[in-house]
Formats: C-alpha cells, structure tokens, sequence
C-alpha cells in the first residue's frame, strides 16, 4: 500500500534511490499483464500515483546494451516491513524491454530507480472519489483508492478491450470500493468505453461536483474524454500521464508536454499527476 497521507495534503515526495532489487515474484495474469514483487532495502516513504524506473530485463554476467533504457512503471502497491519492502509493479509486455522482464527469475535483481515524480492529492473528507483506469494506467490508481476511502465513496472504472486484458479487477474487489468494469467487447461488465460508465455518474449528480473527484490513468484519448466529461459537470479531474522517458530525472526532456497557459511541463518531475485543466491536449500524444 501507498504510505498514508491525510486528506487533501501535498502528494509525497521522498528522495529516490537507485539500487538492485531482488525479485520475489513476476507472473503472467492472463493476457499479456504481469505482476513483478521486487524486494527493495532502505524504499522510501511513496505516494499513489509515483512511478519507478525498471531496467529491460534482470541484471546479469554480461552487461546488455539492448534495449538500454529503463522503463518507467507505476507503483502498485508495498508492504513489509520499514526499510524493507515487496513492491509491486504491474506490466504489460508489449515489446523487447517488458518481454526481457517478464523472463525474470525469482532471485534475480532488477536495477530500481524511485520513487519519482509528483503523485495524487488524496481527497478531502466527505468527498465521493471517481477512479477511472484504462489497461496499465490501473496500476497508478490502486494505491489511491485504498487511501480515497478514508475521505468518502470510492467508485472504481476499469476498461479493457476483452476481460483478459483488465488489470487487478479482484484487487480493488477486496478494498470494498464500488468496482464497475467496461471491456469494449462485452465479456466483461457492460460492454463500450469507461467513459460510457463515467457520463451518466456525473450527469446524475450535476449540483454537487464540488463533492466529487475524477481521477483518470490510461491512453490519452481516454483521459482527455474524462477530463471534458468532468469539465462539462463542475468536477475537477486529476490525470496521470504515461509519457515515455528515458531518464525519469528532467534531464532528457523526452517527455515534455503543452500547458494550456503556455510553456512545457516534464511528466517525469512536475507530473505525473496534473489538474486535467492545466494541460493542452491536443498537443499531447
């Protein structure tokens, strides 16, 4: 779990480490999602919505040049004990880094750099929390639902285009928030998009947008919607973008995004996390 943090404060921040973690577990869980557990000495006090950067695959003898940059994943969840924790990643392998990863052993180490970036607010008291997860952007939202729920009503929209594809369904089952699931071919849920299951629920509650929250984690296109649903209704909408990197540090620039004022934000330092509003989307891929 997310460290705790009280309603409506400034997202934790704690001064990242780069180290070797050991894997504890990494497996398929249908599809192409996996879960990694690496076992990670001295982490850092985090908060939902930070991410970490993972290299492409395990350490070993030989040093690998390809792929050569770390990937940026979300953090799931932690447990254990302080200055010794199982942190949980969620994936999905889609090309050679991830593959390279989802070939880990238990045993072996997998280079971590994290926690980075500027995660969620937790929402204040008596605040109903709206959590709307798109294929990985699910994985940023589990850490904040547990916490939202000390604030009020938490309703979870996860999407994906067939059953198979969502991620974490029982996890958030277990949390005891309200869990609703759209899969674009219908076997699971109803069937369409995560926005079909988010219009009616703020359109139904039109007075009362100051006492509602949106969250949003998935494609772009899915999280611009969200954010233009909750607009429309009053309700202010908090994204996380999954930009690619290849430092996570704001030395690269590689994931520059428009703000809507002007200017660039980079996702990996002063995001990933923004108020939807704040963003130019149609300059964001």
């Amino acid at each position: 779990m997310a460290s705790e943090e009280r309603n409506g404060s400034e997202p934790i921040r704690s001064q990242p480490i780069r180290t070797l973690a050991r894997v504890g577990e990494n497996q398929c869980e249908g599809g192409t999602n996996y879960r990694i557990v690496l076992e990670v000495d001295d982490w850092p006090e985090w908060g939902a919505g930070q991410f970490v950067m993972l290299s492409p695959g395990p350490e070993t003898a030989a040093v690998h040049y390809d792929p050569l940059l770390p990937r940026p994943m979300a953090i799931f969840a932690s447990s254990g004990s302080t200055g010794s924790q199982k942190v949980v990643v969620l994936y999905k392998v889609e090309g050679r880094g991830t593959q390279l990863l989802a070939a880990a052993r238990v045993g072996d180490h997998v280079r971590i750099v994290g926690p980075l970036g500027r995660g969620f607010e937790i929402p204040e008291k008596g605040t109903h929390s709206i959590l709307v997860g798109g294929g990985t952007g699910t994985a940023s939202l589990y850490g904040l639902a547990s916490a939202a729920l000390a604030a009020g009503p938490v309703t979870v929209i996860l999407g994906a285009r067939r059953a198979e594809l969502l991620m974490a369904p029982s996890d958030f089952e277990k949390l005891g928030v309200e869990l609703k699931i759209a899969t674009e071919d219908g076997s699971s849920g109803s069937r369409g998009l995560v926005t079909d299951v988010l219009k009616p629920m703020l359109e139904a509650t039109p007075d009362t947008g100051s006492q509602t929250r949106v969250y949003a984690c998935g494609p772009t296109p899915m999280m611009r919607a969200c954010s233009e649903l909750a607009k429309a209704s009053g309700t202010r909408c908090d994204v996380a973008l999954e930009n690619r990197m290849a430092c996570g540090f704001g030395v690269c620039l590689g994931c520059a995004v428009p703000m809507a004022e002007g200017g660039y934000t980079l996702v990996c330092n002063q995001g990933p996390v923004y108020d939807s509003r704040d963003l130019e989307w149609a300059g964001i891929p």
